[in-house]
Formats: structure tokens, C-alpha cells, sequence
């Protein structure tokens, strides 16, 4: 790849003035054009297959399957499966066929669908096999959350409001996953209106997390753990979901998966039934960088449809990016990055802690980084607590109102949340809009001073700004449950970040391990087990 990160040359001003105006449309309930972000060199991305769009048919697209991979094709990368697909020694059809034959044997006990299209995606799969092929997704099986719309298939966010719900076309992102070539087996539980752990509306705990499908109380991440799952058992090569506040880095990070929040609007939120409308991002959860960069390559681009996704530079070469250079056999970094360590990130004896040691440490020892201590800017913890943190609640309760007016059983098990929203003023929501970009201002022209990317611990405060993240794993618990991390960065910054996690997961394994299927009496006990609920506690404590 040629040139450098695209992080260079974003004009921060212009992101946080963007950031205003969305801030701005959010309160007045318009929709109007945002400024555009400029860069050193000026282009704007055109639209899904605009100039600067990468293809999903590049050499670096297909990677040569691991044994593993080649015995059993549910353990197939996407990159892996399209390398054996391209090669002709793997059918679409029998891809699909064997993700169906684990989710009819295991969902049971793991529950990470609430609605499987077998029959759709094995005409989809035979007929893929007919068509010319279209890139690294054509064939390939992708679990959809379920509050993506789908044509002519319920959308339900797993919820009482939108329970009868068939949308009449598909969310922008899931069309252009399936123009990529993708099959969809079907839509993935997940938290009522995306609020929790997933759950049904009434809060009765439904998907597990697929590393100790036995023990409903290790937690399997945000709302879009039944994607997760999905993915992390081998029920989808891929798949999708949304994030608000931690759902989709918290779940890739419990169960061992690349999950890629992508900066505000580079990913067309239409067609998603909305949480918060200047924090919603769509995403992909995936099985290593180069999964995600494929994925995001697919789902990105400007949208008509939505004004959060107009004015942006072009979308960079991801797939490139998420390739690992080598030079003298050695991996080094694409591009020379400096990544900031939070103070106190890897301090302790415990197991994350030493997991966090070791990740340090194996990035250290890449050629091309340099890490660097980073200073917290001046009011960090008031800025992310809590307090500005849940002025986010009126916003999203806004548009239900009419429902919140006329029947609260609608909003089942978070109602509690949404009534919250709803009795916030309207003082208390500027002036958290006001301490967001404060923040973002001391986030970009302070913390982004000392580093490119910064290790995070928790998905705040970049999921608030609107920058985008990666989570993945490095190590796990003598329980053998995962451990994961996430790196932050500059507004666009995804091709950095998955050049960074690329080469990291070219010198370790952690992305290459898969759970063990559950036990005959694990899928005995969860037949006959009377499913938990969500309490009080663990309600107020998840959609804060």
C-alpha cells in the first residue's frame, strides 16, 4: 500500500465541528447535510462503489486455509473460505450446510438466533454457486442482528414494540453485504431494543457466551452478543451488529472475536432500528483483522439515506491494511505508530493483568511501534463518568414517546431506562452536549498529541465521540474464558488500527482458538433448565 494512514491527513477541527452540527440536528429533530471532513489531499467518498472504494476481489482478499480450516469449513476465516471457494474446492452450498447442521445441533443450548432462514440461505448458497463470483463474501454465511432490517423477514430488536414487524427493504448495510455476494442465515437474539445482555423483551436470559456455554452468568457482552455467539461457535463465518455503548467491542472482547467499531457515519446507520442517534454505530464482528477489514470494506461508503455517512473522505485501502508486511521474515508495522498505554493499563498480578503484560510487551517487540505513557487530559473522569455519559437517555427516548405515552409494557425489562430518558430535562442533555465535545476537543488535540492509537480499557469514551475502536483478544483466564483489549483512535483511523492488530495476531494465536462444543449434559441441562432473568440490579447496571 502506497501513502500513509489516513489519520494523517484528517482535518480535527473540521471532525469536531461535524460533531457539533450532528449534536445540533439531534436536538431540533432535523435531518440536514453536515459539514464535510477534509483531508490533506481532498477527496470525498462518492458512494458504496465511488472512487477510492476498494474491492472485495483484491490478491490480499484470500489467505491459504490453515489444516484446521481445510478439515472442517465452519473453522474458515473468511479470507480461508474464499481463498477455497475461488479455488473450487469448497461450494457456497456446503459452507451454508455445515453452519446449518451446528446451529440445528448446538443453538439450542447457545440461543444465538432468533430466527434461522435455512431454506433461503441454502437457494441463496446453490444459487451463488451459479453466478459469477464477486470477491471474499461471495458464499459466505453471516449472522445478522436482529435490528438490521430485512426484507420480507421480521425485525424485531427482540422486542414487544416491534414484534410483528417485516420490513419492506434491507438496512443499507445488509444490502451492501449482500451485493458483496453474503448469505444471510438469519437474525441473532440480542437486548430488547439494544439495551442489555440479550435477553427476551420480559428479560429471561437467552444467547450464552460460547467459551462457557454452561454458565449463564459469565457475561457474553453487550446487546449483540447472539451475533457473537454466532460467530465464536462456529454458526457464522461472520456477522454483524450495532453499538451505542460497548456492544460491539464488550461482546467480541468475551468471546474471543475481532469486533470493529467504525468512526461516526462511515457505516450507513439506515434501515437500523436507532438507540441513539449521535452515537449509533454499525459494525462487524469477526474472527480476526483481516475478517473486519472485509467486512467494513463491504458495509462502508456514503448513503442517501443517511446524513451521517455524506461528506466523509474516501474509505481507504482496509483490506491492504489489515495484511501483514514482513520484512526479512519479520513482521513489522505497515505504518511507524506510536500507541498510547492508559496509566495503570497493566498494572497487578492478575490474570488480565498479565495477559495485558504480555500483550505490551509482544507489541513492543514488533518493529515500528513505540509505546508511549500517555497523560490523561484535564477532567477525564468527570467527562467520562456516569453523569455526562447518561445524557444520551433523552435522546434515544425522544422518538418513542408516543410509545412511552400510551403503553409502557412495550418497553418490557428496560423500561425503567427509557422512562428515565424521557424525565431528563432538556438543560441536563445541552449540557452534556457540551462536555462531549469538550472532551472530543482535549481527546483530539491533547491525548492525540502523544500518540496515534491509545489502549483502552473500556469502550468510553470513543463510542461518546464517535471515533472508532477495535477490540480484540490477548490471552484468557485460568477459567479459559477470553481476555481482550481495545485500541482507540483518530477519526477514520480504522485502516491504522487493523494494520496495528494484523501484525499483532501474525506474531500470536489467541484469534485462532475456538471454544469446545458444549457437553451432551450441557445441552441436556439447558433443555431442561428453567431460563434465569435479568435482576433489578443487573437491569439498572447494563442499560445506564
Amino acid at each position: 500500500m502506497t501513502g500513509g494512514p489516513l489519520d494523517r491527513s484528517i482535518d480535527r477541527r473540521a471532525f469536531l465541528a461535524r460533531a457539533a452540527a450532528l449534536a445540533a440536528a439531534s436536538a431540533a429533530g432535523l435531518t440536514v447535510a453536515l459539514p464535510s471532513v477534509a483531508t490533506a489531499s481532498g477527496p470525498r467518498a462518492t458512494g458504496p462503489a465511488g472512487k477510492g472504494k476498494p474491492a472485495l476481489d483484491r490478491p490480499n482478499a484470500y489467505v491459504k486455509p490453515r489444516p484446521e480450516a481445510l478439515a472442517d469449513p465452519t473453522e474458515c476465516t473468511i479470507a480461508e473460505a474464499a481463498w477455497l471457494i475461488r479455488a473450487g474446492k469448497l461450494t457456497p452450498q456446503r459452507l451454508v450446510e455445515a453452519m446449518l447442521e451446528r446451529i440445528s445441533t448446538y443453538d439450542g443450548v447457545y440461543q444465538a438466533f432468533n430466527l434461522v432462514l435455512a431454506d433461503a440461505a441454502i437457494a441463496a448458497a446453490r444459487d451463488a454457486a451459479q453466478r459469477p463470483r464477486q470477491g471474499a463474501l461471495h458464499g459466505i454465511p453471516l449472522a445478522i442482528k436482529d435490528n438490521y432490517y430485512t426484507e420480507g423477514v421480521r425485525t424485531t430488536a427482540n422486542s414487544f414494540l416491534f414484534e410483528n414487524f417485516v420490513p419492506p427493504h434491507d438496512a443499507t448495510a445488509v444490502a451492501r453485504l449482500k451485493a458483496g455476494g453474503a448469505i444471510l442465515l438469519g437474525k441473532t437474539q440480542m437486548g430488547p431494543l439494544a439495551t442489555t445482555r440479550a435477553t427476551t423483551p420480559a428479560g429471561v436470559i437467552t444467547t450464552v457466551n460460547a467459551w462457557a456455554p454452561a454458565n449463564r452468568n459469565v457475561d457474553p457482552g453487550g446487546s449483540s452478543t447472539g451475533t457473537a455467539t454466532a460467530v465464536a461457535a462456529r454458526m457464522a463465518t461472520s456477522g454483524i451488529g450495532t453499538q451505542t455503548g460497548g456492544s460491539i467491542t464488550s461482546p467480541s472482547n468475551a468471546q474471543n472475536l475481532t469486533g470493529l467499531k467504525p468512526t461516526m457515519g462511515r457505516v450507513s446507520a439506515a434501515g437500523i432500528i436507532p438507540l441513539t442517534y449521535t452515537r449509533d454505530h454499525p459494525g462487524p464482528l469477526a474472527r480476526d483483522a483481516k475478517d473486519a477489514a472485509i467486512m467494513l470494506t463491504a458495509m462502508a461508503g456514503e448513503d442517501p439515506a443517511d446524513p451521517r455517512s455524506q461528506g466523509l473522505p474516501d474509505v481507504p485501502d482496509l483490506i491492504d491494511a489489515a495484511t501483514p508486511v514482513y520484512r526479512r521474515n519479520q513482521v513489522r508495522l505497515r505504518w511507524e505508530t506510536r500507541i498510547g498505554v492508559l496509566p495503570g493499563f497493566a498494572n497487578g498480578t492478575s490474570a488480565t493483568a498479565l495477559a495485558r503484560q504480555a500483550y505490551l510487551a509482544q507489541l513492543a517487540a514488533i518493529p515500528g511501534v513505540t509505546l508511549v505513557e500517555v497523560t490523561l487530559p484535564e477532567g477525564w473522569s468527570q467527562l467520562t463518568g456516569g453523569t455526562f455519559n447518561n445524557v444520551r437517555l433523552p435522546e434515544r427516548s425522544e422518538p418513542f414517546m408516543p410509545y412511552l405515552r400510551t403503553d409502557l409494557r412495550g418497553f418490557g425489562v428496560s423500561v425503567t431506562s427509557w422512562l428515565q430518558g424521557a424525565l431528563m430535562g432538556g438543560n441536563e442533555f445541552i449540557t452534556g452536549q457540551r462536555a462531549r465535545l469538550l472532551l472530543m476537543e482535549r481527546v483530539l488535540h491533547e491525548l492525540f498529541d502523544e500518540c496515534d492509537v491509545v489502549v483502552q480499557t473500556d469502550p468510553v469514551p470513543f463510542d461518546i465521540l464517535g471515533l472508532p475502536e477495535i477490540a480484540f483478544p490477548i490471552g484468557f483466564t485460568a477459567a479459559g474464558v477470553p481476555i481482550g483489549t481495545i485500541l482507540g483512535g483518530l477519526p477514520y483511523a480504522e485502516d491504522r488500527l487493523l494494520s496495528v492488530v494484523a501484525a499483532y495476531q501474525a506474531t500470536t494465536d489467541w484469534h485462532l482458538r475456538r471454544p469446545a462444543d458444549p457437553s451432551a449434559a450441557a445441552m441436556r441441562t439447558r433443555a431442561a433448565a428453567e431460563a434465569p432473568r435479568l435482576t433489578a440490579e443487573q437491569v439498572a447496571e447494563l442499560t445506564q
